[in-house]
């Protein structure tokens, strides 16, 4: 790389390049700065943000990065400050970027976001001091909107508390008024103003814009809040085109896409079966009835009838991917703490060295697990598109496309450790999944499973309103003993079974939101729904979200308390089985 005058440095810049906004120039001692900050630390990414950034985006800077954890934590977006990064020419080339100069408002945002997971644990955001900082008015209605429907979509609380935290002070002083209460809505109005100055004074921001933004805040905070609500009413331009592939997709009916149901079980092959309950769709509220029937001899519980994999393929759209990336990605990052508690579960039994994780989806376990165990060679399987972006991001080390049953015989005897985490409820053949296992592990290596447990008190109670019913995604909910009678038959000794860790502490909640969802749907731009009064759904879904916060609030406070009696006393909702593949198999 070379600076504006020509020359290099070739101790700090080599192998770099800097991505920049339209109209932003790096002058060569900012060039330089960066350039050294990233060779010293071992940096692949640096975020320049101008120490000058307009008070609006510095608190929203501020807000979302933590500069303590952000270098080190492995499943959080670089905020972005829209101006310039200094990227290694290997993650430039991992990531596909090709444009470095002259991008928006919003691909910058976009791209700060993209950097940060092909570089998790080595992208740092610094304060130049001398970068000149682009007027917010540089930013563009499209972009804005742009970056308020990203934002929007993963941060609901955080970006409402703050626009309401922003329109307080005139809310405040208007109701003080109102009531005429003068001097406690002056209060409140001053100490929105305050926020600014109190939220930028111990970091190195120093926005230019600082005393007259804190002046205007009372009045410019509601209209804010009305520009935000602006950016994300107006419905996205794709829907046209996916409401149309939708259409063609149903329009023979839903009920072409199941097999013909079965009269006896695929477990034990008993034929006394009874009904355990009948559902729908309620997280994307797509069409369809899905019944589940429980085994009367081995208690095994399976979706009869079964989808086909043209069901499958149009009940899985746009859930992991297309429309639901967003949403997923956040629950992904909110489960960190049980991809590490997985791992943890090979401590003390095993030193692994070669890991396959089956379903590994974009990657999100093998990353999180590479805390615990950093000098262990993780892979991953998956028959999506996103397995391969994982290899690309650096989360998995080789990523393989494809049935693992289909696979298991290429890949016979590589790994040490095989991990099914909600993999099996997946599947259309559990047992044939295991044999494949089997195969792929070398003598003596380590099968783990994690799957919901079905014998679960809270499932029995909340019916058809448990979350771990997941219909129509989850095919198959195994009992405790039939895994582990179907696992000994397969020459695997347990070594180890978690019935309290395990536990996934959000039962009630996620019966007060699926209840929710059934009142008013989540998602009212969603293509397979009726485009209809869609102001007045997503009017009634926000009052429904604000008059649940109270019962939401207690549900989930609910389930915190119940969590050491779960842990001490049993009633898990999900187990984990470790086992050993004998050497004599």
């Amino acid at each position: 790389m070379t600076d504006e005058s020509g020359s290099s440095d070739a101790r700090s810049w080599a192998g770099f390049h800097f991505v920049t906004a339209a109209g932003v120039t790096v002058d060569v001692t900012t060039r330089r700065a960066a350039g050294a900050h990233a060779s010293a630390n071992g940096l692949d990414v640096v975020e320049l943000v101008p120490a000058g950034l307009d008070t609006g985006r510095a608190l929203e800077l501020a807000r979302q990065l933590d500069p303590a954890t952000f270098r080190t934590t492995r499943f959080v977006a670089d905020p972005g400050a829209g101006h310039a990064i200094l990227v290694s020419d290997d993650v430039l080339a991992r990531a596909g970027v090709t444009v470095l100069d002259g991008l928006t408002a919003a691909q910058m945002h976009a791209l700060s976001a993209r950097l940060k997971q092909y570089a998790p644990v080595t992208t740092d955001v610094v304060v130049a001091p001398r970068l000149r900082a682009l007027p917010a008015s540089a930013v563009s209605a499209a972009d804005r909107r742009a970056v308020l429907r990203d934002r929007w979509q993963l941060e609901v609380p955080a970006y409402l508390t703050a626009m309401l935290g922003g329109a307080l002070g005139g809310l405040g002083l208007l109701a003080g008024l109102t009531v005429r209460r003068p001097l406690a809505g002056a209060a409140i109005a001053a100490a929105a103003c305050a926020h600014p100055f109190l939220a930028t004074a111990k970091t190195p921001l120093r926005p230019d814009d600082l005393l007259g933004f804190a002046v205007r805040r009372p009045v410019a905070g509601p209209l804010r809040l009305l520009r935000v609500a602006r950016a994300v009413l107006p419905p996205d331009p794709e829907l046209t085109r996916l409401r149309a592939e939708y259409r063609d997709l149903l329009a023979g009916g839903v009920e072409r896409l199941f097999h013909q149901p079965r009269t006896d079980c695929p477990w034990c092959g008993a034929t006394v079966l009874r009904r355990r309950l009948v559902s729908g769709d309620y997280q994307q509220r797509k069409p369809g009835t899905f019944r589940l029937d429980q085994c009367a001899a081995c208690g095994h519980t399976f979706q009869n009838p079964q989808l086909s994999e043209d069901g499958l393929a149009f009940y899985y759209r746009d859930y992991y991917d297309g429309l639901g990336t967003a949403e997923v990605e956040r629950g992904f990052r909110l489960g960190v703490p049980h991809y590490r508690a997985r791992a943890r579960m090979l401590d003390g039994h095993a030193e692994p060295e070669a890991w396959l994780d089956v379903g590994g989806g974009h990657g999100h376990f093998c990353n999180a697990a590479r805390d615990i165990w950093p000098r262990t060679r993780f892979d991953a399987l998956d028959l999506g598109a996103g397995i391969e972006e994982a290899e690309r991001r650096g989360w998995v080390d080789v990523a393989h496309r494809g049935r693992f049953v289909e696979l298991a015989d290429k890949l016979a005897g590589s790994y040490d450790v095989v991990s099914m985490h909600h993999y099996l409820e997946h599947t259309t053949d559990p047992v044939a999944e295991l044999e494949a296992a089997a195969r792929v592990l070398q003598p003596g290596g380590h099968l783990l499973i994690e799957i919901p447990d079905p014998q679960s008190p809270i499932g029995r109670l909340a019916g058809r309103w448990w979350h771990n019913w997941f219909q129509p995604q989850h095919l198959h909910l195994i009992p405790l003993a039939n895994l582990t009678t179907a696992l000994a038959t397969r020459r695997f000794q347990i070594v180890a079974v978690d019935r309290g860790d395990a536990h996934q502490s959000l039962d009630l909640l996620m019966v007060t939101m699926l209840m929710l969802n059934r009142i008013a749907p989540p998602h009212p731009d969603r293509p397979w729904t009726d485009p209809g009064r869609r102001r007045l759904r997503i009017a009634a879904r926000a009052a429904l979200t604000l008059t649940g916060l109270p019962v939401m609030a207690a549900a989930s406070a609910a389930d915190q308390l119940t969590l050491p009696l779960i842990r001490r006393l049993g009633g898990a909702n999900t187990y984990r089985i470790l086992a050993r593949r004998l050497d004599d198999q």
